[in-house]
Order: structure tokens, then C-alpha cells, then sequence
């Protein structure tokens, strides 16, 4: 009979052999290729020290195809959980060099494991994707074991934050689960997404595309709005979903955390001023002001590729997160499309599912016209941005810079959607439509139009109409913006507001 240390030796034996995963040749193949091991980027991305290991020696039960004489203990995936800046998280790896990474029936158990305690506990879940897809050894089992992971994406959609950190291959059904999270990382030239992959396109449809250019990080950054970040390398992304972190809470009954950033509450921005150009029609960047509103100048802009007419972005304001949106003048004028509407909205239901405030900067002179907008249904998108804002029930500040025009007026959190804050500068232009537009209408065949259109023009295009009405709250000086904003959100800490009971609603999809 073995002794206890035989025991505890073979123990040690057992647990470096799965430490190895494939093998030193394959973890060999995988730095070759630019890429680290899952247990290597855990470690990076967990504070040292912090990871507990889970189901560390299960493997899959599969006969099939001589099957039965590889089966590597913990199935291709390491889960588990840790810590990041002193918070729990949970998190899994899948791991290439393990039957390259394939999902099979016990691999997934192992990831539904995580993710249920993960929803236990209410603790954020990361899912490090580098997987050949579905193990085709195991059929209808590694399908199954796809749908348990999507049904309880959904099911913590909203309770905890997921983000998906795609670092390999990714593709066919596999690509499901990234969707359904909040955030999706890719690293450049080493990770792609697709539904289907080059060649059977080449076999369907005989177009040829290179796996880069069908679904890498770029494509998904700039082109589909599928993946919000890219990362230089495996170390900067596990760096940038830190970050990330940061910004977030646990969960959906906890605020994010505060942190003490060191910058002035009250500090008062000169440079405000000089932003704005003195003609309307010129153009300015919006992350100018961005930047002199929040605290140190920091913000970590989200999708910041794809759809640039309108930005989002986490920053902080006194410590406290906020998520900002904002109309960009410098891309398109900052007009409303299809794409900046879907970024726009699913952001907003992200803050809001998560109790961070809202902060939006306006400059919109409308929706964008033309048939593609129109056959690509900007009516149903644009809805979909006038519905995050009014389900919202988070802190809601909007601040008018210059143009807040139509329909594109109300849909940038207006009050009329339920702004709880409007503050507009003295060159906000708020109207049905552009003034030297509307005079042309009102005033047509008109022999004093030109003397009219001026006179429209100095009356009309300003802040003060709305302020009469109570639509705008305050008319601020652009230099004491900050300190407005701030003394807003702390008025508003305490907001309560609630919605019709209901199953849920209806939105635009």
C-alpha cells in the first residue's frame, strides 16, 4: 500500500503533467506563432498568485474514432477563478495545445461550471477563446455543450459583466458565445471570428478571402462593429481587459468602484473655450472636450474603429465611473447613421444594467440622409437608440455643444427621453432643423427673406428657446463645465425611478 507522500507524490506528478497541457513541442509551436498558453495569460491576467484551478484532471468520455486513447486531462480548457485588483473573477482559457482547443461535451461542462458560479457569486467572467471549434469526434455532444454556454450567456446578461478575449481561431458556432457577451477583445494577427471560413466560402460562393481579412481583429474593429477592442499582443490585451475592469462593478447590485484619481472637482478648463470654433459649420474633435472633462484627461474609448461620427467610452468624473457618449464633428458632421445608433444604444444598456451614469455630449445636425440609410432601416436603428435612452433608469446628464437638430435632438438624451440634467453652452443651437434651413422655408418669396433669415438666425440658433420652455436645465459657460457635471452627478447619486412592471419590452432589433 502507497504512503501518504507516495500519494502526495504522484499528485505532484499528475498536476505537472497537465501544467505542460500538449506538450512542450506544441507549447513550442504556439510561442512560435506568436501566441501564449492559456495558463500563461491567465497568470497575466489574474493578480499574481490568485488563481484557483478547477476540474484540473477531468477528461472527455468519447469512443469514438480511437478517441478513447487521447484523452489529456482538463479537456483542452483551464478554468477557474482569481483576482483582479483585489476583486474576484472568474474565468476560462481555452487551451490550444490540447486537441487544439476543440469544445467537446466535458470541455464545455467545465466552462458552464465557471460560468454558473460566476453568476452564484455575482462576479465578473472572462472566456479566453483560442479553439479549432467544435470537436467533430463527439457530434451532436459538442453541439449540446455550445447551447448550455449560450443559454447561460443569457442568462448573466445583465447580473455580472462577461467579456470575451478571442485569441486564436474562432469560428462556426464558437463565434455565438462572444456575441452574446458585453465585450469582445481581439488581438491582431493572431485571432479570428467567422461564421464560416474561407475555403467553404471559396466552395459556395467562390469568393476568395484570406482568414485575416475575413475575420480578424481589424475587419471586426472597423468594418463589422462585432469585436470592441484590439490588442498589439496576447500581454496588451490581458493589460487593456484589466483596464477594463477598472471601470466596471461586480455586478448589477454593487456600484463600480471609486477611485481617487487626484483631479480637481472644481477644476475650471480654459481650454473649453478655444474648442469650439467660432464658425458653425466648421468641424472640431469631440475628444478634445472629452478629454478636459474628465478626470486626468483619462478615458478608454469603446469600439473606437468602427462607426467614428459618434464615441463611446468609459471615464471617470470625481473618481466615480460614468459611460459617455458623444457626436463626433469631425467624422460625417457627427450625424446619426445605422451603425452609430446600434453602438450608441447597446452601450447605453450596458451602463444602464450596470448603474453607471450617463454622460452625453451633443452635435448632431440629424440623422444621415440617403436611400442605403433608408433600405438599410434607419428608422428601425435610430429607434433603437431613442429606446436605451428612455428604458434607462441611471443617472442621465446631457450637455448641448452646438447643434441639436430634429429628431436627432430628441434621440441624444434629451429631456423629453428622460435626461435628468440638460445643460447647453451659448453656441448650442437647438431647432427643428438647421436655422438658415428653416428660414428658407419659412420666408420663401418672401422680398425682406434675407433681412428675415438674419434675424431668424440670431433669435433661433441659441439655447435660450429651449431654456424658456424648461428643456434645458442650465445654460453654462464651457470653462465651468466639469465642475457643473460633477455637482450634477453627486445630485443625482440617490436617483430612483421605476418602470412598468413587464416581462420585458419590445426593442427595434
Amino acid at each position: 500500500m502507497a504512503t501518504i507522500q507516495e500519494k502526495i507524490d504522484d499528485l505532484n506528478q499528475r498536476q505537472q503533467k497537465v501544467m505542460l497541457g500538449g506538450g512542450e513541442k506544441k507549447i513550442e509551436k504556439q510561442h512560435n506563432s506568436g501566441k501564449l498558453t492559456a495558463r500563461e495569460r491567465i497568470n497575466l491576467l489574474l493578480d499574481p498568485g490568485t488563481f484557483v484551478e478547477i476540474d484540473q484532471f477531468v477528461h472527455h468520455r468519447c469512443t469514438n474514432f480511437d478517441m478513447e486513447k487521447n484523452q489529456p486531462a482538463g479537456d483542452g480548457v483551464v478554468t477557474g477563478y482569481g483576482s483582479v485588483d483585489g476583486r474576484l473573477v472568474y474565468v476560462y482559457a481555452q487551451d490550444f495545445t490540447v486537441i487544439g482547443g476543440s469544445l467537446g461535451e466535458v470541455h464545455a461542462n467545465k466552462i458552464v461550471k465557471v460560468q454558473e458560479l460566476a453568476l452564484k457569486m455575482g462576479a465578473p467572467i472572462i472566456g479566453l477563446n483560442d479553439s479549432g471549434g467544435a470537436r467533430i469526434q463527439e457530434g451532436i455532444d459538442a453541439l449540446s455543450g455550445f447551447g448550455k454556454i449560450f443559454f447561460r450567456n443569457t442568462m448573466a446578461s445583465g447580473v455580472i459583466p462577461q467579456i470575451s478575449v478571442i485569441m486564436g481561431p474562432c469560428a462556426g458556432g464558437a463565434v455565438y458565445s462572444p456575441a452574446l457577451t458585453d465585450f469582445t477583445f481581439m488581438v491582431k494577427n493572431s485571432s479570428q471570428m467567422f461564421i464560416t471560413g474561407p475555403q467553404v466560402i471559396k466552395s459556395v460562393t467562390a469568393e476568395e478571402v484570406t482568414a485575416e481579412a475575413l475575420g480578424g481583429a481589424m475587419t471586426h474593429n472597423s468594418i463589422s462593429g462585432v469585436a470592441h477592442f484590439a490588442a498589439e499582443t496576447d500581454e496588451d490585451c490581458m493589460r487593456q481587459v484589466r483596464y477594463l475592469l477598472g471601470f466596471l462593478p461586480s455586478n448589477n447590485l454593487e456600484e463600480a468602484p471609486v477611485v481617487d484619481t487626484g483631479d480637481n472637482p472644481n477644476r475650471c478648463n480654459q481650454e473649453m473655450v478655444t474648442v469650439m470654433p467660432d464658425n458653425p459649420n466648421q468641424p472640431y474633435n469631440m475628444k478634445d472636450i472629452i478629454a478636459n472633462l474628465v478626470d486626468n484627461g483619462e478615458y478608454y474609448e469603446v469600439l473606437p474603429h468602427y462607426a467614428q461620427n459618434i464615441i463611446i467610452c468609459f471615464a471617470r468624473l470625481d473618481g466615480q465611473s460614468v459611460g459617455i457618449i458623444a457626436n463626433q464633428p469631425a467624422v460625417m458632421a457627427g450625424c446619426l447613421d445605422i451603425n452609430a445608433s446600434d453602438k450608441a444604444a447597446r452601450f447605453i444598456r450596458f451602463c444602464d444594467s450596470f448603474n453607471i451614469p450617463l454622460v452625453t455630449l451633443v452635435d448632431v445636425p440629424g440623422f444621415l440622409p440617403g436611400t442605403d440609410q433608408e433600405y438599410g432601416g434607419i428608422i428601425r436603428h435610430g429607434a433603437k437608440l431613442l429606446y436605451a435612452y428612455s428604458e434607462a433608469t441611471v443617472p442621465k446628464i446631457t450637455l448641448i455643444t452646438r447643434k441639436a437638430y430634429g429628431g436627432a435632438y430628441i434621440a441624444m438624451c434629451s429631456q423629453h427621453l428622460g435626461g435628468d440634467q440638460v445643460f447647453a453652452w451659448p453656441s448650442a443651437e437647438i431647432a427643428v432643423m438647421g436655422p438658415a434651413g428653416a428660414a428658407n422655408i419659412i420666408f420663401r418669396g418672401d422680398a425682406e427673406a434675407e433681412a428675415k433669415t438674419a434675424q431668424y438666425v440670431e433669435e433661433f440658433a441659441t439655447p435660450y428657446k429651449a431654456a424658456e420652455r424648461g428643456y434645458v436645465d442650465q445654460i453654462i459657460e464651457p470653462s465651468e463645465t466639469r465642475a457643473r457635471v460633477i455637482t450634477a452627478l453627486n445630485m443625482l447619486a440617490t436617483k430612483r425611478e421605476a418602470r412598468p412592471a413587464k416581462k420585458h419590452g419590445n426593442i427595434p432589433l
